[in-house]
């Protein structure tokens, strides 16, 4: 069974195309979108998802959440004394949602195609294939999200000629994609975006902007707990603004509340240099596209974050005309990903679709520029392979050494668009060693780059023939096959919180973040009904547990609701 997966930033989907339709999986707790979330639980168990983002409130040591900006490094985040590197993470994520696919199923799923956005590097795409290794998954395919979501729009079935653009802008990424549907062949023309620009910075913005007009000491910063709680204030209040013209931020210290009044036109004010930056990935996929805006047959919207009016606005001031977004920003993607694995499985209910992609990257070497005679420049970076060139790609240029008695060239090969190399990524290096004789003849460097993201470079000295080899499967700081192999085994050790009891801890971390938030009589209330509820599970009797639960949740949306307008005590 192939099921799609939408890994993002904030939430996280999985789908499956069943009886001739794409269909979204929904939890344990019955929801289509789970919180890319993990969190150790008091007894050492892991937890994923809504509970796991309860959690990053009242126990911000041993919770984590948007790892996902972090794929590609060799970072170590700390879950109370646990480590784990992103991969690790963002695989708890992907068997969470595994698992619930299999439960919904009644049969194991094997094989996923995984969303990324198209601005990923090499090494960021690598690590996501690593994550769904980690997981159990076999990941043949990473496919774009902008193209996901393309094909969440059946624009791959509609006839003749279509230029379209998506616009995605989910949590913590940006992505701008032009794509033209020409005789039955998707093509990407150009990516571009932001791999550091998604929702999650709008959040930001508002953060820093409290802590300038609400009076809320500087100390404050420092209270992890404090922090926490502020941000989901933040979140909820930018949300509340794509339907109301007002909203209120409201946190607290445990002894004061402190409140910033928020509308559009402050949120617009605020967030300006995040909208500006917004524009300059779309007029250079344009520009790379060699596409007039006017030529654009339709807009797409992707990535929750597209629901924000000001951001709506400004695209719809941008395009000169209101971009599409009938299907759910925030499902289109794990949509797409899904007709996409019923491409994979063949069903009759598709047409065959063939869909080309672009490196989203320059890829090149350093290079050394003669300045005047003796006088050299080093470090230049020559691409090889330019950005937005079409995959599978094979591109060749020749080198010559600089100096006449030179034995060895050096080749280090870089990605990036940076003119000098070093401000770009490296990737590995060959020496290539000279014979006598060959340097007026020089070296062919040629790059083959194909649709998993592997490059592969040979370097011939084009007098002796002789050919050098170097393939970039890996980046500084990925797992290697043995240590997946290893991680995998120490991953499954993990003592995973059940799926059956997840409802209740969720149901338990939820209060206990209301709890940190109460002050005076209701604290002490919600306290006493948390400790029953605790009794109730420890009876371990579902003729008890159920009916606790129902009574539980009822008290826990009560002050859920009422939280704000309870006076201070």
């Amino acid at each position: 069974m192939i099921v799609g997966i939408d890994l993002g930033t904030t939430n996280s989907l999985i789908a499956v195309w069943e009886d001739g339709a794409a269909r979204l999986i929904p939890n344990s707790l019955g929801e289509v979108l789970t919180p890319s979330c993990v969190s150790v639980d008091e007894d050492g168990s892991i937890l994923v998802g809504r509970a796991a983002r309860e959690r990053l409130q009242t126990h911000p040591q041993h919770s984590a959440a948007n790892f996902k900006r972090l794929m590609g490094s060799d970072k170590t985040i700390f879950l109370g004394k646990r480590a784990f590197r992103p991969e690790e993470l963002s695989a708890l994520v992907l068997r969470s949602l595994k698992e619930d696919a299999e439960a919904a199923l009644g049969r194991p799923v094997e094989e996923a195609v995984i969303t990324v956005p198209a601005y990923f590097s090499d090494a960021q795409r690598k690590a996501t294939r690593a994550a769904g290794q980690l997981a159990g998954l076999k990941v043949e395919r990473l496919l774009n999200e902008p193209t996901a979501a393309a094909l969440a729009y059946g624009i791959h079935l509609r006839e003749g000629e279509s230029k379209f653009l998506v616009f995605d802008l989910g949590g913590g990424t940006f992505d701008v994609s032009v794509l033209d549907l020409f005789d039955g062949v998707m093509e990407v023309r150009a990516s571009a975006g932001d791999n550091h620009l998604g929702g999650e910075d709008f959040v930001a913005v508002l953060v820093e902007r409290f802590f300038e007009t609400s009076k809320a000491p500087a100390t404050l910063r420092h209270d992890a707990a404090f922090m926490q709680r502020l941000g989901a204030q933040a979140e909820l209040a930018k949300r509340a603004l794509s339907d109301s013209p007002r909203a209120e931020i409201v946190a607290g210290d445990g002894r004061q509340d402190y409140r910033m009044e928020l509308d559009e036109a402050t949120l617009e004010k605020a967030c300006s240099l995040l909208l500006a930056r917004l524009r300059s990935p779309v007029e250079r996929a344009l520009r790379d596209a060699s596409l007039p805006l006017a030529e654009l047959d339709n807009i797409v919207l992707a990535g929750g974050a597209t629901r924000m009016p000001i951001v709506r606005r400004m695209a719809a001031r941008m395009f000169g005309r209101f971009p599409s977004c009938e299907i759910n920003p925030d499902e289109v993607v794990a949509l797409g990903a899904a007709v996409q694995a019923g491409l994979k499985m063949r069903d009759a209910a598709l047409d065959e679709v063939v869909m080309t992609d672009v490196a989203p990257y320059s890829l090149g070497v350093s290079t050394t520029v003669r300045i005047s005679g003796d006088h050299f420049s080093h470090g230049h970076f020559d691409p090889i392979i330019e950005r937005n060139t079409v995959v599978p790609v094979s591109r060749v240029k020749r080198y010559f050494p600089i100096r006449d008695d030179q034995q060895i060239i050096e080749l280090v090969v870089y990605q990036g668009e940076a003119r000098m190399a070093g401000d770009n990524i490296k990737l590995g290096q060959l020496e290539v060693r000279l014979p006598q004789g060959a340097a007026d003849h020089g070296v062919d460097v040629r790059f083959t780059y194909d649709v998993n993201g592997l490059l592969q470079v040979e370097a011939t000295v084009v007098a002796t023939k002789e050919v050098h080899s170097l393939v970039i499967e890996g980046n500084p700081g990925l797992l290697s096959e043995q240590e997946i192999a290893q991680r995998f085994v120490a991953l499954s050790e993990l003592k995973i919180h059940p799926r059956d009891r997840i409802e209740n801890r969720t149901l338990l971390a939820r209060a206990e973040r209301l709890y940190q938030h109460l002050r005076g009589m209701p604290r002490e209330q919600l306290g006493r009904e948390i400790t029953s509820f605790e009794t109730a599970l420890e009876s371990q009797d579902q003729r008890v547990i159920v009916p606790a639960a129902k009574s539980f949740r009822d008290v826990v949306d009560y002050f859920d609701h009422q939280s704000f307008l309870l006076p201070d005590a």
